[in-house]
């Protein structure tokens, strides 16, 4: 969760026309009803922009770098065979466990074969075979199009929610309600109530302090957002409340912590807070961000970035 913001301004940076497209109902069933956030991504568009690259190497979060390593040690490459990354957070006893699953052209017979002249040797569970992969992390196809990783427990868990022994993100309708309004886009994410605090906690800085948020936020149904690299960056995010007021309110709030921000910012940073525009309509808080390519490089490199994608 505390790089969660790295992740997708990594995976926005794309050139080509977007590929985007729901997540599988295969890949849906794997996925715990539990879910805190849902980030999707077009993987491919990563690694066909300079910018992209740029932005990689600088701010490569752990799990991704985690995941390209155990996928080449599969003999999979992640820049052409990975077309769609999902990662899923959700909740558990002592707190959360991330699933992953990927979704491309893995020709499964060939990774088989690959990891059998590697001599790697998987382990049964139920009717799957889950196998060893690098940086201690495991994992099993579904089909010859989907892929699930993690730890070796995560994937037992979303094996589960598969074959009908826990519930699957299916079940989870204030979730799967939210995903109708951007699920086509090129990268997304879905957060419930209490990923939409954590999120709003980190963007607000002192102004979660204030005594409204403290009174309001209990009253958020949950969020959504959505990245694109067209015509510069944008950045839009709806979160969803319980009432009118509530959204009215939340406004207020992301105004004044918009002007804590700025108080401390440089010029560059003030420039592109300048840029966030925040609104209020019915239930709904909208808060957009829009910056050029020139601004936005610019606030790559900036003090307000390090700390937001931390």
């Amino acid at each position: 969760m505390k790089r969660t913001l790295a992740i997708c301004l990594i995976a926005s940076l794309s050139t080509l026309p977007s590929m985007a497209a729901p997540i599988s109902n295969t890949a849906r069933t794997a996925i715990p009803a539990e879910v805190q956030q849902l980030i999707v991504v077009d993987y491919r568009g990563i690694n066909n922009s300079p910018t992209a690259l740029a932005l990689k190497d600088k701010v490569l979060p752990p799990p991704l770098k985690q995941f390209e390593t155990a996928l080449k040690g599969a003999g999979i490459n992640p820049e052409t065979d990975v077309e769609q990354l999902v990662f899923a957070s959700y909740r558990v006893k002592d707190g959360l466990k991330v699933v992953g699953v990927a979704q491309g052209e893995f020709a499964g017979q060939k990774v088989m074969a690959r990891l059998k002249k590697q001599k790697v040797q998987g382990k049964k569970y139920r009717a799957a075979t889950i196998f060893p992969m690098a940086a201690g992390m495991s994992m099993t196809l579904l089909d010859n199009y989907t892929m699930i990783f993690g730890e070796t427990s995560v994937v037992k868990t979303a094996l589960d929610a598969r074959d009908g022994e826990a519930r699957s993100l299916n079940a989870n309708t204030t979730v799967t309600e939210m995903m109708q309004g951007v699920e086509t886009e090129t990268v997304w994410s879905v957060l419930d109530n209490a990923g939409t605090q954590t999120m709003l906690k980190s963007a607000l800085g002192e102004a979660a302090q204030l005594a409204d948020y403290e009174m309001i936020k209990k009253r958020l149904v949950g969020s959504r957002y959505t990245i694109k690299f067209t015509s510069g960056f944008n950045f839009d995010l709806d979160v969803i409340t319980s009432d009118s007021i509530t959204a009215a309110t939340l406004s207020s709030i992301l105004r004044a912590g918009v002007m804590y921000r700025k108080a401390t910012a440089n010029d560059t940073e003030k420039l592109a807070l300048d840029s966030v525009n925040v609104k209020s309509e019915s239930k709904d808080l909208l808060l957009h961000f829009k910056a050029d390519d020139t601004k936005f490089q610019a606030l790559l490199n900036s003090d307000l970035f390090t700390a937001v994608s931390r």
